[in-house]
Formats: C-alpha cells, sequence, structure tokens
C-alpha cells in the first residue's frame, strides 16, 4: 500500500511511520516539508505519489498561542484537512484525521460520545471542529478520531513538560481541575490500524478506557519513573493561561471498542507500557 503522511515530524506521525514502513511504500512529510494549506504543492505531491491512504497527523496544537494566531491554528486544524478532504475526492485515496476532545465544553458531567453536541471553548477546540465538520462535508468516506492529552516519543506532550518541571524544582503545582484520557500513540496507531482494515468511515473516539486530572496524571508518571518529588493540586486558574479549557473533556471509546470486537485496558496500562519500554532521556 502507498501511504502519505502529513505532519510526520511529530510524535503521531513519527509513530505511524515505524509502524508502517516496513510493509508499505511510505512517505511521511513534515508540515515544512508538505504545508497543507499550499493546496498546489498539495496536489502536485499526491499526484505524483498517487498515495492508497493519507494520514494527517499534521496540528497546530499551541493551545494558548491559538487564542492570538487563530490564523495559524485555523490553516492548520481547518485549511488543511479541506484540502485533503477535497484531493481525496479527486485522486481516490482514503483519508484518516485526528481530531480532539477539545471540540466539547466540559459541561456533561459525564463521558462524552459521540452524538453529544460539541461546543469549543477555546479556539484551538474551534480550529479542530472545523476541520472535522469539513472533512466530512466533503469526504463522507474518510475516518476521524477524536484523541485525547496524546503523549509519545517527541515534545508536545505532558510527560515531557512534566520531566523537565522536575528538574528544575522540589515542588510540583499541577492542576487538579481539568480531567480527559491521556493516550498514547502506540494505542492510537494499533486501533487506528484495525479501524482501516475493516473499513471504518465517520466520526470516532479513540481513548483508553477510565480517565484522570492533571495531578492524577502526573503522580502515575512520577512514580512509576521512581521520580520523587512533592506534588501539589492546584486550581487551573493559578496558572492563567490565555485559553479556557473544559473541566471534564474525557470521552467514551464504547462504539468503537463494539466495532473492533475488543474492550480497551485503562490509560495506566498503555502508560506503564510506554514508561517501561522507552528511553525518556532521548525525548
Amino acid at each position: 500500500m502507498r501511504i502519505l503522511i502529513t505532519g510526520a515530524g511529530g510524535q503521531l506521525g513519527k509513530e505511524f511511520t515505524a509502524r508502517l514502513s516496513h510493509d508499505n511504500e511510505v512517505l511521511p512529510l513534515s508540515h515544512s516539508q508538505l504545508p497543507l494549506e499550499n493546496f498546489q504543492a498539495l496536489k502536485e505531491r499526491i499526484e505524483s505519489f498517487k498515495p492508497d491512504l493519507v494520514i494527517n497527523c499534521a496540528a497546530y496544537n499551541k493551545v494558548d498561542q491559538a487564542e492570538e494566531d487563530w490564523e495559524s491554528a485555523f490553516t492548520v486544524n481547518a485549511r488543511g484537512p479541506l484540502n485533503l478532504a477535497i484531493l481525496s475526492q479527486e485522486y481516490k485515496f482514503k483519508l484518516l484525521h485526528f481530531s480532539t476532545d477539545y471540540v466539547f465544553d466540559g459541561e456533561k458531567g459525564d463521558l462524552y460520545e459521540e452524538s453529544d453536541p460539541p461546543n469549543p471553548l477555546n479556539q484551538y477546540g474551534r480550529s479542530k471542529l472545523l476541520g472535522e465538520r469539513w472533512v466530512m462535508e466533503v469526504a463522507p468516506s474518510s475516518l476521524i478520531f477524536r484523541v485525547s492529552w496524546v503523549y509519545g516519543m517527541g515534545r508536545s506532550n505532558f510527560i515531557y513538560k512534566l520531566l523537565r518541571w522536575a528538574e528544575r524544582n522540589e515542588v510540583l503545582r499541577i492542576s487538579y481541575d481539568e480531567f480527559s484520557v491521556p493516550t498514547w500513540t502506540g494505542f492510537i496507531v494499533e486501533k487506528s490500524l484495525k479501524a482501516l482494515e475493516l473499513g471504518l468511515e465517520g466520526i470516532f473516539h479513540l481513548v483508553p478506557s477510565g480517565f484522570t486530572s492533571r495531578f492524577g496524571y502526573a503522580q502515575v508518571i512520577l512514580e512509576n519513573l521512581g521520580i520523587k518529588k512533592k506534588v501539589i493540586p492546584v486550581s487551573s486558574s493559578t496558572f492563567n493561561l490565555k485559553a479556557k479549557r473544559p473541566f471534564l473533556s474525557a470521552m467514551s471509546s464504547e462504539k468503537l471498542q463494539g466495532i473492533l470486537g475488543e474492550s480497551f485496558e485503562h490509560w495506566e496500562v498503555y502508560l506503564r507500557k510506554f514508561l517501561r519500554e522507552n528511553d525518556l532521556r532521548k525525548l
């Protein structure tokens, strides 16, 4: 199979590239190599490579910066996926795209299902919601997964930030009032490929079972790595962040589990596996 991976320089793109390169003809391109907003360049690359599948891992995920830089968030998270969707219709390739739990406002008080109406609180969430809606409108045979708190071998994740904070501080202040589901890139890739094999279309939630706060997440990371620091739970308002975050944006993957015929493990199981199998000094 001929597979084009966009945003291949990020942690999810790297995971897909590593997993797929052995048995497929894979073309991994970073955003700098292939900016999705450049429709003509994108079209020429697709026309020359003729992919059967395009996996879009490109994302503008600087949540706070998006509040003041809507154009960048919109360009990467909405216009880029729209361009891919348009070209998927012309060149007949399958499009796999990723969205986020931040399309929800966190007010439900329970796990979000695919049928729940989105209502993003920040510009990042709005840009991602536009992207998924435009993809579905133009190319309804595409597959979109909403994921949350993604981590892997990269620096755009909570684990990397926590370890840097721990290097510089004896006391760590972590928010107790943001809840979601930490999701490993290895988990995302494994379940995505199974879903693609079944020919799934539409929007699905793709997260392990359970959920936690940032505070609880930090405690599990530090405990598993044997790092002894004092961790103090504080309100997220302590940090004066520009973008408002949802209180409880944790999602349910029950719909996808039913289709795949399996039960996803608890998020801690995947986290421990990641921490055990990877040298975090390479982050």
